[in-house]
């Protein structure tokens, strides 16, 4: 008997925001958003290592709307999966990891806070 295997690529993620976000209008005249999320470490961590700065980007409109008005230092949910990125270099090859976000909220001070102390 064989057992299906189904994938899964879910990633949650609530962290501050590092800085603004950066809009980019792709070759293919697809809108590209991107920005930064400081995540802390789950424990146990390894020391000196508390915090993760993790890429982000969405092609969706409406979220793309929202994240422009996130600012700096703002509590933020995003849910997404990871995925990986090729492009051409002078050099050759190059990629970066992201979270392709497909949701994404401003989370309330209250809720930031309690979640912080809780973590």
């Amino acid at each position: 008997m064989s057992v299906a295997v189904i994938d899964r690529n879910d990633v949650v993620l609530r962290g501050r925001l590092s800085a603004p976000a950066e809009v980019r209008t792709l070759p293919s005249g697809d809108t590209l958003v991107s920005f930064r999320l400081v995540v802390r470490r789950p424990e146990p961590r390894p020391r000196g290592q508390s915090v993760d700065v993790l890429a982000c980007i969405t092609y969706d409109r409406s979220l793309q709307r929202r994240v422009a008005a996130w600012q700096p230092g703002d509590v933020v949910e995003v849910e997404g999966a990871l995925q990986r990125r090729f492009w051409r270099t002078g050099s050759g090859t190059a990629s970066v990891c992201e979270v392709n976000c497909r949701r994404g909220r401003k989370v309330p001070r209250a809720a930031g806070a309690a979640s912080e102390r809780t973590a």
